[in-house]
């Protein structure tokens, strides 16, 4: 758009023609485009009124060949559960849009053999010509890449770090404080026997969730451990965990499965095991994805802002100047379901 003399937009508008229509300098409308610091809110709310009104958008080629920015952002994924990878990429997407930045999103297998899992991961990132990096877990707490980025100079934000939180600047929930949430809620109920469905070994955020949840149990007195069986964050893996508790030992009252995937596969099982939940046995999952709202009946689970944290990862990124390296903590909620309630008594 243009601008002609009375203001109005016309086809291909400029950065002059925004200026002129904002009455600022050409300069400040930069300094509003690239999201540079200290720029008042009045200066901002002018020119993006201006950008609005003549639909003007920025020429993201021209902006790379003019410094030393390509203006694309990395994702790197590792994780199985669907509903996590889907709202992670809608968070960071939307921080991008909203910054006039492309978006890349690469899935690393870190259950590879190490050295072509390394070698695939770093001849990646090598290559990618992204100004940055987005680390999702386990990927956020992979040490050769941490370091691989570190030594290269490239900016990253990791979600959910449990290792060097220090490190770098990253968003997370307290994993271990939302999980003791859902122990207390299960205690209260009046549940003794319960078990514990493990995620990934080197998904670290899953053994956070493991710790809290136990730990709050041992404080409350519970007289007996805790079982606890392997679920890898699937659904597969949920059926086969709950298969296990259900079959071998004494059977738990309540289930804490690490993740809502492998909650619903828990439910599953206890379905062709003839068990009703909650009447027979409670089953509580982590993340309140789409999923928990789709079993029957509605799953106990812990609220994860998963959208939430992608965009405030992608955002933290994206700040001019360098973040912080210390976690930005997001809430948490409990959202407590129809698939808990009190135990069966004898």
């Amino acid at each position: 758009m243009s601008m002609s003399e009375n203001g109005r937009a016309g086809e291909h508008a400029t950065m002059d023609d925004v200026a002129r229509l904002a009455g600022v300098s050409l300069k400040s409308v930069s300094r509003v485009i690239n999201a540079e610091p200290h720029v008042s809110a009045r200066l901002r709310e002018k020119v993006e009124a201006a950008i609005s009104a003549l639909n003007y958008v920025p020429d993201t080629a021209a902006r790379s060949l003019a410094g030393s920015r390509t203006f694309i952002v990395g994702l790197l994924f590792d994780n199985p559960s669907p509903n996590y990878t889907m709202n992670i990429q809608k968070g960071v997407y939307e921080a991008c849009r909203a910054n006039q930045y492309h978006l890349r999103i690469d899935n690393v297998d870190s259950s590879a053999p190490r050295a072509e899992y390394e070698a695939r991961l770093l001849g990646l990132v090598s290559n990618s010509r992204c100004d940055g990096f987005i680390l999702t877990p386990p990927l956020t707490d992979d040490v050769v890449l941490l370091d691989f980025l570190d030594r290269s100079g490239i900016r990253y934000v990791r979600i959910s770090p449990a290792l060097q939180a220090q490190r770098s600047p990253s968003v997370c929930i307290d994993d271990a404080q939302a999980a003791a949430s859902l122990a207390r809620h299960l205690w209260e109920l009046g549940h003794r026997k319960l078990a514990v469905v493990l995620g990934p070994e080197r998904h670290l955020a899953a053994a956070r969730r493991r710790d809290g949840f136990i730990a709050a149990l041992a404080e409350l007195g519970l007289p007996e451990p805790v079982r606890e069986v392997p679920g890898n964050f699937s659904f597969e893996g949920g059926i086969r965990a709950g298969t296990e508790l259900l079959q071998d030992g004494p059977r738990p009252t309540a289930i804490f499965a690490t993740n809502d995937d492998s909650a619903a596969g828990v439910m599953a099982a206890c379905a062709q095991a003839g068990l009703r939940v909650p009447a027979d046995i409670s089953v509580a999952g982590f993340d309140d994805s789409w999923i928990a709202r789709s079993v029957w009946p509605y799953l106990t689970t812990v609220n994860q802002p998963i959208e939430e944290m992608g965009y405030a990862a992608a955002s933290l990124l994206l700040r001019k100047g360098e973040p912080q390296n210390t976690p930005h903590l997001l809430d948490y909620s409990l959202v407590v379901r129809d698939s808990t309630a009190a135990p069966l008594r004898a």
